[in-house]
């Protein structure tokens, strides 16, 4: 396992020992920017898989293979906790991952889907995802765990992803570059008419609340929001995922001190890293300065 990045192992087994959290691509930032607001002392590693990704349209099986590559990646970089900030990915390894990787591993289901089954009143959940994700069923059955009265309907949304890029993408004028470099996308009359194709049918299924159940999704927020109604609540994983993120660090004693202070890096398997630099930035809320390219066989 070859990498252009600095592989050296940071010193692990300590409190400041960083966090390492990886997506298939940039969307997963979206989670990295929430664990860097509840935990502004801890240090991060992230990866993100663009060389493979997206995983939704891949195999469950093979998505695995890769959860199990990059976790063994960033172990040997000395992380005390990895976080898969990645829907399909958490459905696909988690368990897999949980059982062979000697630090905490945690995904991005389970918190969204005890936020959602806390937030419903009438007990009925939408979800919108990848094909992947909800073919797996995951969402559904974590909020049905939780509380097994709950109706779920799952939707498959992928070009919301695509939606998502390409609206970073067209945002890149000056105007957009002073109005805000953070998540915000250009939405075009025929994104809108996406949506509504996609969201129509849950607002019949006369849903109160909507999982937000791929990372790219909290970019479109607005969107989203604005097609599905404000009755609806919209539940993104990446908040509720910190929270579990600092409650395991504080049971085990492995916070960072109070005076640490918080080093980022951030890799792609990508070739574009100016691309990575320039869109990551815009899901994480600010500049992420040098990404580094690391090769995984």
């Amino acid at each position: 396992m070859e990498s252009t990045a600095n592989t050296k192992p940071i010193l692990a087994h300590t409190s400041d020992a960083p966090i390492g959290i990886f997506d298939s691509g940039f969307g997963g930032l979206t989670v990295a920017r929430d664990i860097a607001k509840k935990l502004p002392n801890e240090s991060l590693i992230y990866l993100g898989d663009s060389a493979r990704g997206p995983y939704g349209p891949r195999p469950l099986s093979e998505v695995d293979g890769f959860v199990q590559q990059i976790g063994s990646w960033l172990v040997s970089r000395g992380v005390k906790m990895i976080v898969i900030a990645c829907n399909t990915a958490t459905a696909a390894g988690l368990s897999h991952a949980q059982q062979t990787l000697p630090v905490p591993v945690i995904g991005v289901v389970e918190p969204g889907a005890r936020a959602a089954a806390h937030a419903t009143k009438n007990r009925r959940v939408g979800v919108i995802a990848t094909k992947a994700t909800v073919e797996s069923d995951a969402y559904t059955k974590a909020i049905r765990h939780i509380d097994a009265g709950i109706t779920v309907f799952s939707t498959a949304t992928p070009r919301f992803v695509d939606i998502a890029e390409q609206g970073i993408k067209m945002a890149e004028g000056p105007i957009e570059e002073f109005t805000s470099l953070a998540s915000k996308v250009y939405i075009r009359p025929a994104f809108q008419e996406i949506a509504q194709d996609y969201l129509d049918p849950l607002r019949r299924c006369e849903i109160d609340t909507l999982v937000l159940g791929c990372t790219h999704f909290p970019l479109l927020k607005a969107l989203i929001g604005g097609v599905i109604g404000r009755d609806v609540t919209l539940i993104s994983s990446a908040h509720e995922t910190a929270i579990d993120v600092a409650e395991i660090l504080a049971r085990r004693g492995e916070l960072a001190s109070p005076d640490a202070v918080a080093h980022y890096e951030f890799n792609t398997t990508g070739t574009d890293i100016e691309g990575f630099e320039r869109f990551g930035g815009r899901a994480f809320g600010h500049a992420i300065g040098q990404v580094n390219h690391v090769d995984l066989p």
